[in-house]
């Protein structure tokens, strides 16, 4: 029920506010969250063995 609400409420956010701001906001999340999932899977392979 909640998946049907946010489809719901995304659908009238973007009739409102308009695909174009809406797009923008949506990559620039996925890019910066992959940015830091990378991030913090990589940095545990970098280990020194000293």
């Amino acid at each position: 029920m909640a998946q049907h609400t946010r489809a719901t409420w995304l659908a009238q956010a973007v009739q409102h506010q308009g695909s174009g701001d809406l797009l923008r906001v949506v990559l620039i999340v996925m890019v910066v969250g992959c940015a830091l999932t990378g991030w913090v899977l990589l940095r545990g392979y970098k280990r020194n063995d000293e």
